[in-house]
């Protein structure tokens, strides 16, 4: 796998993980501890990718 389609990758997971944070925060009830490892793992995404943009510079 190219590293840009690893990115790629990435960004749509990235982008799955907004829908998801965006679905339970407007839930009448979220579920907080859902919330917080969506965000987690949300961030996690956002820091590979740029760990793997600094690489292709």
């Amino acid at each position: 796998m190219s590293l840009n389609t690893r990115i790629d990758a990435l960004k749509e997971r990235h982008a799955s993980l907004e829908t998801r944070i965006s679905d339970e925060d407007n839930r009448p009830r979220p579920d907080t501890e859902a919330l917080t490892r969506l965000k987690l793992e949300k961030l996690r995404l956002k820091d590979e990718m740029e760990r793997l943009r600094t690489l292709t510079t």
